[in-house]
């Protein structure tokens, strides 16, 4: 016969989630004819999550370590199939960069050394505050770089793309070649 698919585990849910879908029960239990709004109801469990104590809360997040245990038991047992990145070719040209990494990187160097105790996250944060700030006159030399750039990329992009087609097409013809052979 075929092979047997193996379906990836159902992921783990929260205490939150677990607790909701108790309300959910109940709340159909008692008012069965009754709808509410996905708005609404959520308006309402979340105000009654809120309201419940430390101890009802324990039992929803024994219920997720429990459900989470679960889902890792299952992953490590689980060999179906896990998505590949697809390897970037070498030969072909890279993106080039816009105007305001551009601008990044001429200011990244500047700015980490007037302060050498910054983070590249609060760096990153400054030069995209100081490109906002920056008028459309002291943005255009970094636009104008970019458009070169990009130009350049377009040629070099149209060249490899012929590379690309031609060296598929001497593949293909080999192929034929050696079908037509035996």
């Amino acid at each position: 016969m075929g092979k047997e698919i193996q379906l990836r585990p159902k992921v783990n849910v929260s205490s939150y989630v677990h607790f909701l879908l108790n309300y959910r029960n109940k709340f159909k239990e008692q008012q069965p004819n009754s709808y509410l709004g996905f708005k609404e109801f959520s308006r309402r469990c979340s105000e009654k999550w809120r309201s419940i104590s430390k101890h009802e809360k324990a039992k929803y997040e024994a219920l997720a370590k429990l459900d989470k245990a679960r889902y890792q038991e299952e992953m490590m047992n689980y060999v179906g199939k896990r998505k590949k990145r697809r390897k970037r070719d070498p030969q072909a040209p890279r993106r080039p960069p816009s105007s305001f990494i551009l601008f990044c990187k001429e200011h990244y160097a500047q700015l980490k050394r007037e302060n050498p105790n910054w983070s590249v996250i609060q760096v990153a944060k400054a030069t995209g505050k100081m490109w906002s700030e920056t008028t459309d006159v002291e943005k255009q030399p970094y636009e104008q770089r970019a458009a070169l750039l990009r130009a350049k990329y377009q040629e070099e992009l149209q060249v490899y793309r012929k590379h690309c087609n031609a060296r598929k097409k001497s593949l293909h013809m080999a192929r034929k070649q050696r079908r037509g052979r035996t």
